[in-house]
Parts: C-alpha cells; sequence; structure tokens
C-alpha cells in the first residue's frame, strides 16, 4: 500500500506543473503591458520633465526681451522667437503664448507646450501638457556694474560652473560672449554671486545651485584691451633658463625659458616686465611674489603653470609702458589666435591678484582659493570654474565703461 500511495503522488506532479505554467503564462500575458507602459511611461515623463526645463529656459529669455519693450504688441512679437524653436512652423502663438502686464508694472509670459507620449499613449494619454511661466521687471535707473570678466568664445559650453565652485562680488559683472546651445553650463552645489551676468545668448543649462543677476539677450561688452596693449620684442637671449635650486629665489626682469623651480622655495619676480617663453613650473607649497610685475606670454603655448598648494601674490605695476598690466599675450600673431590652448590658475592655498589679465586665446580654468579680493580685469576665450574660492573686484586702474541702464531681472 505504501508502494502505492507513492506511485499516485507521483503521477500527480505533472499535470500539477503544467496547471502551474499555465496559470503563470495567463499572469504574464496580462501584468506584461502593465510593465511595459509603466516602465515605458517613465521614459516619457523623464522627457517630459527635460522638456520642461527647455521651455522654462526659453520663457525666461523671451521675458525678459519683451520686459525691455512698452507696447503690448511689440513684447508679444519679441517673446514669440524666443519659443518659436519649440513649435511646428505653422503654429497659432496666440494660443499657447501669452504676455500679460501686472500691477505692479511686471511682465507675465505664460507658454503652453506638449510632448507626445508614445507608451502613456498604450493606455490613451497621447500627449502631456507642458505650462511655463516667468515674470520679469525693470528697474529704475541704476549704475553699470564694473565687468571683471569678459569671456568671449562661441563655440559651445563657453562658461562651465562645476560643484564646488563660489564666486563673490558686490561690484562685478562678467560679460559672455557665446551665443551657442548651451552659451554656459552651471552644476549644483556651486554659487555664482555677481552684480551682473550678461549672456549674449539664450541658451543656457541649471542643473541646481545659485547664479544671480543672469540676463541672457545682453549686449555683452567687446574687450575694451584688443589691439590697445604695447606687445615688447621678444629678447634673442634668455635671461633665466632651466630649473633652479633653493629656499629663496628672486628673479630679474627679462626673458624666462623654459624654467621650473625645485622644492619649494619663495620665489620673487623683481618689478617689470617677465617674458614667459615655454612653461615655467612652480611645484606645490611654494610662495610667489610678484608686486608690480607684467608677465608677457609671446604664444599660446607659453604659461606659467602651478602645481597646486601656492600662495601667489602678483600685481600690476603703478606707472610706466604696462601700468595696470599683470598678465597678457601675444594677440598680433593670427597663429595665436587660431590655436587657442589651456591656461590653468592653481594657487589653492591663496591667490590675490590686482590689474589686466588679458588671454583672449585661453581656456581658462580657474582652482584657486583665496580670502583675500583680486582686483581683476580678465579676459579670456572660455572659463570652466572648479572647486573654488573666488572674491574678485573690478579693477579700478583701467577698467570697462561705466554708466547707467534700466536693469531687467527675473522675479519669477
Amino acid at each position: 500500500m505504501p508502494e502505492n500511495i507513492s506511485q499516485t503522488k507521483h503521477k500527480s506532479i505533472v499535470p500539477l506543473l503544467q496547471e502551474r505554467t499555465g496559470n503563470f503564462g495567463i499572469m504574464t500575458a496580462i501584468l506584461l503591458p502593465v510593465l511595459l507602459t509603466a516602465a515605458g511611461g517613465a521614459v516619457d515623463m523623464s522627457r517630459a520633465f527635460n522638456e520642461k526645463a527647455h521651455l522654462q529656459m526659453l520663457i525666461d529669455a523671451a521675458v525678459l526681451a519683451a520686459a525691455q519693450e512698452t507696447d503690448p504688441q511689440k513684447q508679444f512679437e519679441v517673446a514669440k522667437q524666443f519659443v518659436a524653436s519649440a513649435v511646428p512652423e505653422d503654429t497659432e502663438f496666440t494660443d499657447i503664448l501669452g504676455i500679460d502686464t501686472q500691477s505692479d508694472g511686471s511682465i507675465k509670459a505664460t507658454f503652453d507646450g506638449s510632448i507626445d507620449t508614445p507608451f502613456l499613449g498604450l493606455i490613451g494619454i497621447d500627449t502631456y501638457d507642458i505650462t511655463v511661466t516667468a515674470t520679469a521687471i525693470g528697474g529704475e535707473d541704476e549704475p553699470v556694474a564694473a565687468a571683471c570678466l569678459y569671456v568671449l568664445g562661441s563655440k559651445g559650453q563657453d562658461v562651465l560652473i562645476n560643484s564646488g565652485a563660489n564666486v563673490y562680488s558686490k561690484d562685478c559683472s562678467a560679460q559672455v560672449h557665446s551665443t551657442a546651445n548651451p552659451a554656459l553650463i552651471m552644476n549644483s552645489g556651486s554659487k555664482i554671486e555677481l552684480a551682473k551676468v550678461c549672456l549674449k545668448g539664450t541658451k543656457y543649462i541649471k542643473n541646481g545651485g545659485t547664479l544671480s543677476n543672469l540676463v541672457t539677450n545682453c549686449a555683452a561688452e567687446a574687450d575694451p584691451y584688443a589691439g590697445t596693449l604695447p606687445e615688447p620684442s621678444v629678447p634673442s637671449q634668455c635671461t633665466t633658463s632651466g630649473w633652479k635650486d633653493g629656499q629663496k629665489i628672486s628673479l630679474k626682469p627679462g626673458l624666462h625659458c623654459e624654467t621650473g623651480f625645485n622644492g619649494s622655495p619663495t620665489i620673487t619676480f623683481e618689478p617689470g616686465l617677465h617674458i614667459i617663453k615655454g612653461r615655467m613650473i612652480i611645484n606645490s607649497n611654494a610662495t610667489v611674489i610678484a608686486e608690480g610685475v607684467t608677465f608677457y606670454f609671446p604664444d599660446v603655448y607659453s604659461e606659467i603653470r602651478i602645481n597646486g598648494g601656492v600662495k601667489f601674490t602678483g600685481t600690476g605695476p603703478t606707472s610706466g609702458t604696462y601700468k595696470g598690466i599683470l598678465m597678457f599675450e601675444n594677440t598680433s600673431d593670427s597663429s595665436n589666435a587660431a590655436n587657442k590652448q589651456q591656461y590653468i590658475f592653481n594657487g589653492s592655498l591663496g591667490e590675490v591678484l590686482e590689474g589686466i589679465i588679458h588671454l583672449p586665446n585661453r581656456d581658462v580654468t580657474y582652482n584657486s582659493t583665496t580670502n583675500q579680493i583680486s582686483r581683476i580685469s580678465l579676459v579670456v576665450n572660455t572659463m570652466i570654474m572648479n572647486s573654488a574660492n573666488w572674491l574678485i573686484e573690478p579693477y579700478t586702474g583701467k577698467s570697462s565703461s561705466t554708466g547707467t541702464s534700466t536693469a531687467v531681472r527675473l522675479v519669477n
């Protein structure tokens, strides 16, 4: 009898498995569309989130431009130009774009867009509606902030602000010439608090952080030093060359060729013109004193390369041919403009700069930290700001023109 019972149980296993397999197949058939719709819906919603960020950027720029006009029809036409790229050519803009004047005189723009949702369309949701708004207001005539920073490039991502970058000035503006898409990228964990960030273009990406007083579609100021700085002749003989030893090193004005410093010395550049040919390497933990000094680079491959952890104090001359110029490069040779190169500021233990820094053929990366104020007028091709604390004010010896303008700013 026990043997028969065992056989009976054994014979019932196969039909039972077949029954469970059939149930699993039915459950899979029922759940698969739901799972596909859920996964696809997440893709659709991610696309919608990205599109909303894009439309918000467009409407921000649109309302800033519209707020500079007084005629309602002109306001609408100006705003329409900014959002036109987001809709088909035959769109009737009066159905999707609204420009309204508020009781406080501000201008509010509303834009209604949508995005196709192919996955959610499986459950009858063919599109996802997106509405974005922005409000801008014009203020009284106020002083124009003197420019501390000019970024001339327009190749894309011409200003990149990474996490940990902190730049502060209550009086400085940044003049960004880029009209690329995007012209500027700002990542989370960064803070740029300037009196004004004037962006010639309208397309930027803000992934977080604080970016105060950004104005898009702005008439960025031209390079005030283009063609005006006196370029010296480069001597045929080097004043200094090779690697130097010693705890205290003093360099006289002249031509320094492929120079480096062993150890961590205190390096003093005596007042005057110092022409850097090739790369000058300054190792970590060195101290650099360059007061009343002008550094000149005869080509884009010449630079002062600081390997971090350096205290650097540099001020331009207060008189003479190079008055106010702390650092500049050859711009009369067209090959320099055609071969732009990187330049890195690495004085991470403290950096104080004062004067004009004219490097229009350099893609500058700034990594320095300081608790003191640098008074500068800096011209570069592109700018990357990494983890750095940067306190800046306008250089008053030779700065850009100042005046008054009617400020227009976003208030919502």
